[in-house]
């Protein structure tokens, strides 16, 4: 076999990380019920069974599957009238088409957007906000925003969420919701053959892109090509095992260099994406003389969907070490303390993932704290304790999420609709410090 074989395998898992990434979502989605241009709900808050990579389960997801191989295709976003939408329109790469909601387009008055296929050429209807997709398919992550985690307040949120619409332009049809709350929604990336699988499904269905035209004939070296059954033989698929398994470690190595520099100084809170690859992903890498597929592999290892507008509607700062560098551990017990008056107009939440699959932690009975717990105990001074650890430290119960004891983790700081002592670093969030 060609000696190059395996290292344009690696190249492949490296490369087509978002798309096979956006793959696994509509299988998930598929697996409760949801087909093209209907859309995918919980209506409950996320417990560990949405094996998402990173979501946030202090939000209600609405996500809208879109096809347009057959046209155009809606979506409405209501007005934010009894709710709010906060969310982005992604093509198959998970390139934002546009934001939505109050911190979108639409500026919260609603609207119809009208998702066009890739090369469209017709006209667009009056009243319509377009949005030219680079592909065939793509989806909304959309979170439905909750006032508090009270039973009613989150019953709400899923009835207004519920208002959102998504049609082929050529006959609306009532909008079909598969609420995918208590089932098993695993979108985790899998590192052996299966990775290829997915890529080649994608490959099948959606239009290279000039500025891929470079791994068709790297795919075609390992068995994908469109118009053509992936059928590896037996020699094949175990170097395709191999690869996979080499760009995971790959992956694994340079994972922590996506947290340097840090966001506030002097701790190791950091945005994990290089400027390039958020700008890029915002512009479908317009910049010829940029395309960071390292970079942006790394990040669909761990995330799934990107904002046309980072900062707008939410931002996030992400970390996996402790005050002293150490990686965070589950069978230890930390603290974060978040300073009084965090600048967000929406709520914050601290989350915590399993480092080896970037998902919640599996079989815990809840993943985060958030602002919106009326349990939540504020010190005197305003601040906030949130603890880390395999049981509660005593009395604090309502401000501590459990880890497994046998595995390390990860916390993602999340705040929505953030204020400008975020950005001008006012304020800014201490390193998590084991006790």
């Amino acid at each position: 076999m060609d000696p190059l074989v395996r290292s344009r395998a690696v190249q492949a898992v490296i490369w087509g990380m978002p798309a096979v990434n956006f793959e696994l979502l509509r299988e998930a989605a598929a697996g409760v019920g949801a087909g093209d241009n209907q859309v995918v709900f919980w209506s409950k808050l996320l417990d560990w069974k949405n094996q998402t990579l990173t979501p946030n389960p202090d939000t209600l997801y609405f996500f809208p599957f879109y096809n347009t191989q057959a046209g155009p295709v809606v979506l409405e976003i209501p007005p934010a009238e009894g709710g709010s939408i906060t969310g982005s329109v992604d093509n198959g790469w998970q390139e934002a088409l546009e934001d939505v909601g109050p911190a979108g387009v639409d500026k919260g008055a609603g609207g119809k957007y009208l998702i066009l296929p890739p090369g469209f050429d017709g006209e667009v209807p009056a009243g319509y906000i377009p949005m030219p997709s680079a592909t065939y398919t793509g989806f909304g992550a959309l979170r439905s925003n909750i006032a508090s985690s009270d039973d009613a307040d989150v019953a709400a949120a899923a009835e207004y969420g519920k208002r959102i619409k998504v049609y082929p332009l050529s006959g609306p049809e009532p909008t079909s919701f598969a609420d995918a709350s208590g089932a098993l929604y695993d979108s985790t990336i899998p590192y052996d053959v299966r990775f290829f699988e997915l890529l080649h499904q994608f490959v099948q269905r959606e239009p290279w892109l000039q500025r891929d035209r470079v791994m068709i004939s790297v795919l075609k070296s390992i068995g994908i090509e469109q118009g053509k059954p992936f059928e590896p033989d037996a020699e094949l698929k175990t170097v395709l095992e191999a690869a996979a398994t080499e760009a995971h470690d790959w992956l694994d190595a340079n994972y922590p260099g996506c947290f340097t520099p840090p966001y506030f100084n002097g701790s190791h809170w950091a945005v994990p994406a290089s400027p390039e690859v958020v700008q890029g992903m915002q512009s479908g890498f317009a910049d010829p003389a940029s395309y960071p597929v390292d970079g942006r592999g790394l990040l669909y290892s761990f995330v799934y969907f990107s904002a046309k507008h980072l900062g707008q509607g939410q931002f996030y700062v992400m970390t996996i070490v402790d005050a002293d560098r150490q990686s965070l551990d589950g069978a230890a017990t930390y603290r974060l303390r978040v300073p009084a008056d965090p600048p967000v107009s929406l709520y914050w939440s601290a989350t915590v993932y399993d480092r080896a699959t970037h998902a919640l932690i599996r079989d815990l009975p809840y993943g985060s704290r958030s602002s919106h717990r009326p349990d939540l105990v504020t010190n005197p001074d305003g601040s906030v304790d949130i603890y880390f650890g395999p049981s509660a430290p005593e009395g604090k119960q309502s401000n501590w999420i459990p880890t497994k004891p046998d595995g390390q983790f990860e916390v993602l700081f999340r705040l929505y609709g953030p204020r400008p002592a975020l950005f001008d670093k006012t304020w800014a969030l201490p390193d998590i410090e084991k006790l």
